[in-house]
């Protein structure tokens, strides 16, 4: 099982995301820890990242995703994602049906409700809106509202996944 937890800043999806990884006996990775340090340094100074600044870091993913596919241990990455051009990179070289994406979704304001209680490396939480704006929702992801306690959202995923892997 690999698993893409994908949303925008303060979705979630570290925190889902580690919590999902141990109930399913797998590795958690942030893609946020792959960042080269110029991306981190534009984002800290309240800059967006554009398509150029991410497709390194996406392909650096990609090996990731498929190193996890290849060892046949999977494992779940927590990732914006926010892009349709995004996560065909990331699932690029494996097979239709190997990489779920789940949506961390919850309304923009209790998204910057938690971002104003965190305090991140690098992460402006005035990217919000710039996040919010760039974000392609994805047609084929499941999407699971993060509004409630953690234990509760990785159950629905886990039965979502399960549903979706029997169709």
């Amino acid at each position: 099982m690999i698993v893409v937890l994908m949303g925008v800043t303060g979705s979630g999806k570290s925190t889902i995301g580690t919590l999902l990884a141990e109930r399913a006996g797998t590795v958690f990775a942030d893609a946020d820890d792959y960042h080269p340090l110029a991306n981190k340094e534009k984002m800290a100074a309240g800059h967006p990242l554009n398509d150029d600044d991410r497709q390194p870091w996406l392909e650096e993913l990609n090996r990731l995703l498929r190193g996890w596919f290849a060892s046949g241990e999977g494992g779940v990455l927590a990732c914006s994602a926010l892009k349709q051009r995004y996560r065909d990179t990331l699932e690029a070289g494996m097979p239709a049906g190997t990489v779920h994406f789940v949506l961390l979704d919850g309304s923009p304001e209790l998204i910057a409700e938690r971002l104003a209680a965190r305090v991140h490396e690098y992460m402006n939480p005035n990217l919000l809106a710039s996040q919010l704006a760039t974000l392609e929702r994805p047609a084929d992801a499941l999407r699971v509202l993060n509004d409630r306690a953690p234990e509760l959202v990785v159950d629905e995923i886990l039965k979502q996944i399960d549903v979706a892997s029997k169709i």
